[in-house]
């Protein structure tokens, strides 16, 4: 039997069309206004930068970043959520108070260590400050809070290690969550403008967002079309990848608990 869609169903759907259209407006107009003279202005706008060079460096810092952060938030989660050890409850409590810091006010203090380090427009430079992620060790911890002690018993009794149980057990049984912290991670360094652009100041070291500024709003005036196009240059590898597996992206949210 069919069922009956009632009128606030139909308001409800009438409203979330409406926001998404609302949502993906910006969009649409930017798609439009670098295509309108066809591919002229985006092979403008990718003439007038190394954009080539600026997804390298764009991919490389990505990667790094996010496999980095990875690497020290499951150890650091894995630590918190499972052992005891001398004032893990102040040091937990520091790392939360790291969530309410905006990284605005910090830059200022990274720059000097940064340059104490002589790493001043280099890719580590760029990556270093984003390492040690304080939502990536709070996120993860409340996954491997949720792993039954089963199965840490289980492997306990089969003689595995620590690492070894972090490796069989607390990873696989915390994969939607690495997956969903990780998605996170590579859409937030690939739009990241601000300490790039005070960090890296040549074409070896600059990613896609600050390249697109640097050579597609010069001082005399914009060139909306040119600059509509290069933006397309730089939202489409994550667009795409999102249009490509946006089913894995969305079951890894929904099983991460993420809403």
């Amino acid at each position: 039997m069919d069922r009956i869609v009632s009128w606030p169903d139909r308001v409800e759907t009438a409203l979330a069309w409406l926001a998404g259209l609302l949502w993906t407006a910006p969009l649409l107009y930017v798609f439009v206004r670098a295509f309108e003279s066809g591919t002229a202005d985006l092979s403008s706008a990718w003439q007038a930068a190394p954009f080539g060079r600026y997804y390298l460096n764009t991919a490389l810092l990505v990667t790094g970043i996010t496999a980095a952060q990875l690497v020290v938030g499951v150890l650091a989660a894995y630590a918190f959520a499972r052992f005891e050890f001398p004032l893990r409850g102040p040091l937990f409590v520091f790392v939360l108070v790291q969530l309410m810091i905006f990284p605005e006010v910090l830059m200022s203090e990274n720059y000097r260590t940064i340059a104490g380090f002589g790493l001043l427009d280099t890719l580590p430079g760029v990556g270093l400050p984003y390492v040690a992620s304080a939502f990536c060790v709070f996120f993860l911890r409340q996954a491997f809070l949720g792993v039954p002690d089963e199965l840490v018993e289980a492997a306990q009794i089969e003689g595995t290690s620590r690492l070894g149980i972090l490796w069989k057990v607390f990873v696989p049984a915390a994969k939607p969550s690495i997956v969903a912290y990780a998605l996170v991670s590579i859409s937030t360094q690939w739009n990241n403008f601000l300490w790039p652009l005070i960090v890296a100041v040549s074409d070896e070291t600059r990613p896609v967002t600050v390249g697109l500024v640097r050579f597609l709003a010069p001082e005399a005036g914009l060139d909306v079309p040119r600059m509509a196009a290069g933006t397309v240059i730089v939202t489409a590898p994550l667009l795409a990848l999102f249009l490509i597996g946006q089913r894995q992206f969305i079951n890894s949210f929904l099983r991460s608990g993420i809403k």
